[in-house]
């Protein structure tokens, strides 16, 4: 029954692509791409003339990004050629930062920070220092978070607390690290803080601290539904991992 439907759902989708004159490219992608295709096809060219709402954008955009992931970053290099702004050198940084290219990301979002009139914004200088961590470089990290104000919201203050104890941890300053991950993982959403408490806990030998605060982040994803535990999905796999070995060890 599965194959039916997906095969109904394939003949469905070209016959749209040819009623609609949709973008040919579509066509190599529903025949070689038996289950994929159709469902990006659906997801980007039926699905929001069907009445969208929020929700179908929300998927559409996860569908395109998925389909072609650099489609942001070329939209933010074309804005750049045709205006060297300090906003459209950001927009390039924060989009090789979402691909990973933090290498790439620094020098542009140093050449924004440069170019803005008086002074830099603290997101962008954070963004900086998020991808000077994430290239290994945990000293710089901390230079910056030290030479710029402390955000003025909570929740800022406590993202920028997590990068500062993540760059700490990468120096080899557990115990500086420990202080802020548990000052923290009671306020700041996600699961990264609790399982990177976790782990240093467990790596300074603090097995049962470590395990209590697996045992949260387990309740925790219990409460929640696959799709909301998408987000987290790699950090509940080594917290189920961890405790199971853990619990097997008492």
């Amino acid at each position: 029954m599965p194959y039916l439907a997906v095969i109904g759902l394939s003949v469905l989708c070209i016959v749209h692509l040819m009623r609609n004159g949709r973008n040919p490219i579509w066509l190599s992608a529903l025949i070689f791409l038996p289950v994929a295709g159709p469902l990006a096809y659906f997801f980007v060219e039926i699905l929001p003339g069907l009445g969208g709402n929020r929700h179908v954008r929300a998927a559409k955009s996860n569908v395109v990004a998925l389909m072609d992931p650099e489609r942001e970053l070329r939209a933010a290099r074309d804005a750049l050629d045709l205006a060297d702004t300090a906003a459209n050198r950001l927009h390039v940084a924060e989009a090789l930062a979402a691909l990973g290219r933090h290498d790439e990301a620094i020098p542009l979002y140093r050449e924004s920070i440069r170019m803005t009139a008086g002074e830099p914004d603290l997101r962008t200088q954070g963004k900086l220092a998020a991808s000077l961590y994430e290239t290994g470089q945990g000293a710089e990290t901390l230079a910056l978070l030290d030479a710029i104000p402390e955000p003025a919201g909570q929740s800022e203050k406590d993202s920028r607390a997590l990068l500062r104890a993540k760059a700490l941890e990468h120096l080899g300053r557990n115990a500086e690290a420990l202080a802020i991950y548990e000052d923290i993982v009671t306020r700041i959403t996600g699961e990264e803080a609790r399982c990177r408490y976790a782990a240093l806990l467990l790596a300074e030998g603090w097995d049962r601290r470590a395990t209590a605060v697996l045992e949260e982040v387990e309740s925790r994803m219990k409460r929640l539904d696959r799709t909301q535990r998408a987000a987290d999905a790699d950090m509940y796999r080594w917290a189920s991992e961890t405790l199971a070995r853990l619990r097997g060890q008492a």
